[in-house]
């Protein structure tokens, strides 16, 4: 599995390096699988870039869709190498830096696993209630002090972490690229549950993090199912199939859900990379719709509607109660845009170009546009007081604002 995850990720990073050829002398096949040329926009609101800060070396071509976390004024990014670094929201300065494998190998504590591969920070940050947690690439979990980044504990799952934790309470709960979930204790980073589930041999390169609902943590997996798992044990409660995994081909056959999920009221919102996107009862797991649209990005939830991006970067908004189409926007093809965030009342996607995008979320328009250098594959980030922050894969880290 390993080995054919690999050859995947290299001939989708040649078809991206293929597709970013310009230049008149482009035959008809490039032309057809070239990003779609962006375009002046009409009365563009204004866009404020408050900062920019490298967090470290990124994570170049690993795929792994690093993005930050922002709890109060503080932003938390990680680089795959071997930093996490703490961040003014405002200043955008630098208030610490951790750099976890310098401790480990300086004796503060033991690997009772021998890494296979060398150590990296592959996983995303979360943080919560004080701690920030951190995945890495042969199955190391941290957890750091989010004051002052020394690191509380350190663990090890069955394989790497390339997604963010879902931290609780009382339980840090850890996705592993082999399919394990695991529920660490908050406190120690002991083992209190597990679940094991097995992965088809072919998959699309990225995981999405478990996402908490009340009393359930829903997971999505390479097969095209999405799990809801009782929060206080890891017990399954219930499964939906979002996307069959249906082809003649392996390839033709992937259906992985390694987008944002989203958890409304009453109904969870996931997308299979096998072109569909479902509404689900959250109590019961029952389909409450479904529609033949969908891609490894994922979901961004407003109150009347969902956004999602299909496999070829069409933005859809789709009506929450019944999944009719409100509008589509075409401009983003073969871009490979992120998965959508809100901010006030726009729809913002990055892509592999490295632009960030603003759209009118009542009608899809593009309103704004921005470069932040490098390519982003992660997706961007919303504070509570509404600024957008943006993390390439060169490490550079963009912080932006509504202009007023």
């Amino acid at each position: 599995m390993v080995r054919k995850l690999i050859v995947l990720c290299a001939a989708l990073t040649m078809l991206q390096a293929c597709s970013t050829v310009t230049g008149i002398f482009k035959s008809d096949k490039e032309k057809a699988t070239a990003p779609a040329e962006l375009t002046d926009i009409a009365s563009p609101i204004a866009i404020r870039k408050l900062w920019s800060v490298s967090v470290g070396q990124g994570e170049a071509e690993l795929a792994i869709r690093q993005k930050p976390v922002v709890d109060g004024d503080t932003v938390y990014a990680a680089d795959a190498a071997n930093q996490l670094v703490a961040i003014n929201k405002t200043t955008g300065k630098i208030k610490w830096k951790a750099t976890p494998n310098k401790e480990a190998e300086s004796g503060g504590w033991k690997f009772w696993q021998k890494p296979t591969q060398p150590f990296a920070l592959t996983g995303g940050p979360s943080v919560y209630s004080g701690l920030v947690a951190l995945g890495g690439r042969n199955g190391e979990v941290f957890a750091f002090n989010a004051a002052d980044g020394s690191v509380l504990w350190k663990t090890m799952v069955s394989s790497s972490v390339i997604t963010a934790p879902l931290i609780t309470f009382d339980t840090v709960i850890v996705r592993a690229n082999d399919g394990k979930v695991f529920g660490l204790d908050l406190s120690t980073g002991e083992k209190r549950w597990q679940f094991d589930r097995g992965l088809p041999s072919l998959s699309v390169r990225g995981n999405s993090a478990p996402v908490l609902g009340p009393g359930l943590i829903f997971v999505g997996y390479e097969d095209g199912t999405l799990i809801a798992l009782r929060q206080q044990d890891g017990q399954r409660v219930w499964e939906q199939l979002i996307a069959k995994p249906d082809g003649r081909t392996e390839l033709d056959r992937m259906s992985d859900i390694d987008g944002e999920i989203q958890v409304g009221d009453r109904e969870v919102f996931a997308s299979s990379y096998h072109n569909s996107t479902m509404a689900i009862a959250m109590n019961n797991g029952q389909p409450i719709w479904v529609r033949e649209i969908g891609g490894y990005a994922g979901v961004a939830m407003l109150s009347d509607r969902i956004i999602v991006g299909d496999r070829d970067s069409n933005l859809w908004a789709l009506d929450r109660n019944g999944g009719s189409d409100l509008w589509k926007q075409s401009a983003f093809l073969r871009r490979g845009i992120t998965t959508p965030v809100v901010q006030g009342a726009y729809i913002v996607v990055a892509d592999t170009e490295g632009y960030v995008h603003w759209l009118d979320s009542a009608s899809g328009d593009i309103k704004g546009r921005a470069k932040v250098g490098g390519a982003v594959r992660g997706s961007p980030v919303v504070s509570d007081d509404g600024i957008l922050f943006v993390q390439n894969v060169d490490g550079q880290l963009s912080a932006f604002s509504l202009a007023q």
